[in-house]
């Protein structure tokens, strides 16, 4: 809203509105830990929502805010409207806007606003004169229900990469899935079956690194959605069962510069890299170890970072190979000059883990980090010794140690700002506490009888 006008922008989703015959809108927002909330209104309330927001209870979603400073009011950002797929065959419509959510005793975006932590990133970026581009690549699983309709980890068909049907019965499922990205405004590039039985990827466009964490949350919404019109569970749980490969969100990074050209890329360079380009890459590896505690956030993401079944946990980039942390993806075209971190997985929230990887890399600009020689061999076949030698570290092993080395880096802490870094650490240093009294049924069926 400008002067107590509407945007055109604002304008064209009321027309929108009443050209779809849409009856209630969901205004979504994300928590401190990534989870997707939504307030739903009537759709008369749009220009409400518009001209005054709508006003939540904070107090009441995870992190935000204790109840004598409850009172929040949701912005919604125009660009993102999108009707809901799963209700266009019924008499009614549904969409969503994803909102920005203000504090209303300044009048000022919440700085515990996953999303507002992500514009700050964006924002340092541009006064470097740098716009920021992402492009993820979420992995799930998608399992039988029971006869309840709960989640079992029974996979809907047992094929492997890049197979297809009838190994891969749930090829139709994913092309209603694609059908209902694309409907919500989605390019899709690419979707496969992945390595993992049950296990697939669907890649969407390259974009600017906020559209794309908005694309993250509605990507996960949309597809646990579709399955579950085919009683079917998708979850982006990195690793739910064991002794098979996880599922990543591999993250290919880029910065343009203000006159639209690819910042990244240097012909002249062995590795089409600029300098540019080399410091970003050491600013991450730099702070790989920190950057873990908000891109795999959760106990079960280290189930996943296990040297063996293809996760990459060694600090060290490559042009070659996937054995490294970092790697640099062929490029056809200049403009495809990018660097790839493949450590993150999808149960992160976006908005944060992109929000410390572009301060890592302009930490590493600013600072002229020096960016260590690409490793080009197997480093899952190295030996520790080999490892020192060519001084590769290693991610940290649990839940609890990437906490610990957030909290050591001056960097990423502040890059989630004042709120949500003590709020983060304090709800991730529980969840780890909770997990070590924990007794596994591993222990159970290994100890009961034996002891």
């Amino acid at each position: 809203m400008a002067n107590g006008k509407l945007t055109s922008a604002e304008q064209d989703v009321l027309d929108e509105i009443e050209e779809n015959d849409v009856d209630f809108l969901r205004l979504q927002f994300t928590d401190i830990l990534g989870t997707v909330k939504n307030v739903a209104v009537p759709a008369r309330q749009a220009e409400k929502a518009f001209t005054e927001g709508i006003y939540f209870d904070g107090s009441s979603i995870e992190g935000f805010v204790r109840i004598q400073e409850s009172d929040m009011r949701l912005v919604p950002d125009p660009d993102t409207f999108a009707i809901l797929p799963w209700r266009q065959d019924e008499e009614s419509a549904a969409a969503r806007m994803i909102c920005d959510v203000y504090d209303t005793s300044t009048d000022e975006p919440f700085e515990g606003d996953p999303r507002y932590v992500l514009k700050q990133a964006i924002e340092r970026a541009k006064d470097m004169g740098y716009e920021v581009n992402f492009a993820p690549e979420p992995e799930f699983f998608m399992f039988e229900e029971d006869e309840d309709g709960r989640a079992t980890t029974e996979t809907a068909d047992h094929g492997g990469y890049f197979d297809l049907a009838p190994k891969d019965l749930a090829s139709d499922v994913r092309r209603d899935i694609i059908y209902g990205l694309e409907d919500m405004g989605f390019e899709i590039e690419a979707s496969h079956h992945e390595v993992a039985r049950g296990q697939y990827e669907i890649n969407f466009e390259y974009d600017d690194a906020l559209s794309t964490a908005d694309n993250v949350g509605t990507f996960r919404t949309v597809v646990r959605a579709i399955a579950a019109q085919h009683d079917l569970h998708a979850t982006f749980m990195p690793k739910p069962i064991p002794k098979i490969n996880g599922s990543g969100m591999h993250t290919h990074m880029s910065l343009m510069t203000e006159d639209g050209e690819n910042a990244f890329h240097d012909e002249d360079d062995e590795f089409d890299l600029s300098e540019t380009a080399h410091s970003y890459l050491a600013g991450i590896l730099e702070h790989a170890p920190a950057i873990t505690a908000v891109a795999n956030p959760t106990v079960n993401s280290y189930k996943r970072l296990v040297p063996g079944y293809e996760a990459p946990v060694y600090v060290a980039w490559s042009d070659r190979n996937r054995s490294a942390l970092v790697r640099k993806p062929a490029a056809r075209v200049p403009a495809a000059s990018r660097v790839e971190l493949r450590s993150p997985d999808p149960s992160c929230n976006p908005y944060l883990a992109f929000a410390v990887m572009i301060h890592a890399g302009l930490d590493g600009i600013e600072k002229d980090l020096e960016c260590p020689d690409p490793i080009r061999e197997n480093i899952y076949e190295f030996d520790e010794q080999k490892r020192e030698e060519y001084g590769i570290d290693t991610l940290p092993s649990n839940l609890g140690e990437a906490v610990d080395a957030l909290e050591e880096d001056e960097v990423i802490y502040d890059a989630l700002g004042e709120h949500v870094a003590p709020k983060f650490v304090e709800a991730k240093s529980q969840e780890f506490e909770e997990y070590l009294v924990d007794v596994s049924e591993w222990e159970i069926d290994r100890y009961l009888e034996t002891f």
